[in-house]
């Protein structure tokens, strides 16, 4: 799904953007139910970027990528957590390109998401290359998702990938 976000562009900097877990639900723009498998899933498009919300066998997941005031903790290479029955990674990496890179770059990643069942995407007003984008998928019982902030003003792109999956056994 493919929409035009009613509201100015907020993240000014790839260097803004924060990672947190847990938060609650923040105000969204656009957002996507899906159910995948046992799993529900809530992509949210913010003002100022995105949230998922997981939740299975009354176990949950908040995962938020933003800018958020007050928040100290920068977006991490990556993360691997614990999170009860569950394990969590988040990997984020920017890519800058030239104009023209980054043009199309654009247009491929909105064309990938916009007509995918588990994708949401929203343009911001102003720039026909700012956007936040996200993809959903269940494989192997775990939850993944993909998600892309683009900043056209400074040529960079953050992707980022997460996986939510059963946590498990000690082999010895």
């Amino acid at each position: 799904m493919l929409t035009t976000l009613k509201t100015a562009y907020t993240d000014t900097r790839a260097a803004d953007l924060a990672w947190a877990l847990g938060l609650g639900p923040l105000p969204a723009l656009a957002v996507l139910d899906l159910r995948l498998g046992g799993a529900t899933i809530q992509l949210r498009l913010l003002g100022a970027s995105h949230q998922v919300l997981l939740e299975e066998d009354e176990s949950t997941c908040s995962e938020t990528v933003a800018c958020m005031s007050g928040t100290s903790t920068p977006l991490p290479l990556g993360v691997a957590k614990r999170l009860g029955a569950w394990e969590y990674e988040f990997a984020a990496r920017v890519e800058t390109l030239s104009q023209g890179q980054f043009a199309g770059r654009a247009q491929e990643l909105l064309a990938l998401v916009a007509d995918h069942p588990h994708g949401l995407a929203g343009t911001f007003p102003g720039s026909p290359h700012a956007f936040t984008a996200m993809l959903a998928q269940r494989c192997e019982g775990q939850v993944r998702w993909r998600t892309w902030h683009a900043y056209p003003q400074e040529g960079r792109l953050v992707a980022t990938r997460s996986r939510v999956g059963a946590r498990m056994p000690a082999t010895l």
